[in-house]
């Protein structure tokens, strides 16, 4: 039990800083005055519309088509909470940082699925992560249990979504570098389409894996170790590679149009606002 402790304590280091981040990121995120409020079934005022035909009767607000010339309907407040839930790819891959002390994809994948989960515990809906067995839940509480869940990194060289639990008509986000085998992440896209869920995927990828800055003799080799491959020439490599990478991300962007996910492509090199709005708006389909 002694010798759990320091691997205990080393694995709930990142907590505190990671979610203070992702408040951070999420605070100075502008969403507009009503944020996801949207007119709907509910008990609280939204506003007031011109009556059109087919409204009954008692829909119409005699009180305030009285100041006017033409009837109006109030319309109440949309309640009722959306379930969103995560998979964020925690495998190998996503360790990978080329710049010494920059952020891996898996840092950057959790601080964004992390913002946008503040953003939507505060609009009232609920998150979850598609992995866990317990239902989606809104507040603070189900923000650390996620926070926590992030921190704990993935075995395999490349991850695949979960998909058992994914709740029927909820809204699902998918973040991975997506270098692994497309097949789960088809496999997952259909499962969600059968139970009505849509939602987006947003890929990952440090520059380097963009640029290719890499020429001579080089040793590539996996994250986690188990792949390795040596080349004196590795500057030809570089076309077919990007060619690959290219076909790839035009698969997913298919297979997202294809299943009425979103599609779209984020680098770490870049501010992790750009994508967080992104994600959020897409959410709100908006894009």
């Amino acid at each position: 039990m002694t010798a759990l402790r320091p691997r205990a304590e080393a694995l709930a280091e990142p907590l505190p800083p990671l979610l203070a981040r992702a408040r951070h990121l999420a605070a100075g995120v502008v969403l507009g005055e009503h944020g996801r409020r949207r007119p709907g079934l509910g008990d609280a005022f939204w506003q007031f519309r011109p009556a059109r035909p087919g409204d009954p009767a008692r829909a119409i607000d005699w009180r305030r088509s009285a100041r006017s010339d033409q009837h109006f309907v109030q319309e109440k407040e949309w309640q009722a909470a959306q379930a969103v839930v995560f998979w964020v790819d925690r495998a190998a891959s996503m360790r990978f940082a080329s710049a010494k002390n920059g952020e891996t994809k898996a840092g950057r994948a959790a601080l964004i699925a992390l913002s946008t989960s503040v953003l939507l515990v505060q609009g009232g809906e609920r998150i979850g992560l598609t992995e866990s067995p317990a239902p989606p839940a809104r507040g603070a509480l189900q923000l650390e249990r996620v926070a926590a869940a992030l921190a704990d990194p993935a075995m395999q060289d490349y991850g695949a979504p979960e998909t058992a639990t994914l709740p029927r008509h909820s809204r699902a986000v998918f973040l991975s570098d997506f270098l692994g085998p497309l097949e789960p992440v088809e496999a997952a896209l259909a499962t969600a389409a059968d139970r009505g869920v849509t939602g987006a995927l947003l890929q990952v990828l440090d520059p380097a894996e963009e640029a290719f800055p890499y020429d001579g003799r080089t040793l590539f080799h996996s994250v986690g170790g188990s792949l390795e491959y040596e080349t004196r020439q590795a500057g030809d490599l570089k076309a077919r590679y990007l060619d690959r990478l290219a076909e790839r991300k035009a698969r997913l962007a298919e297979l997202a149009h294809r299943t009425g996910w979103q599609y779209h492509l984020h680098h770490t090199g870049d501010a992790p606002t750009s994508a967080l709005l992104w994600l959020y708006r897409a959410l709100e389909g908006r894009i």
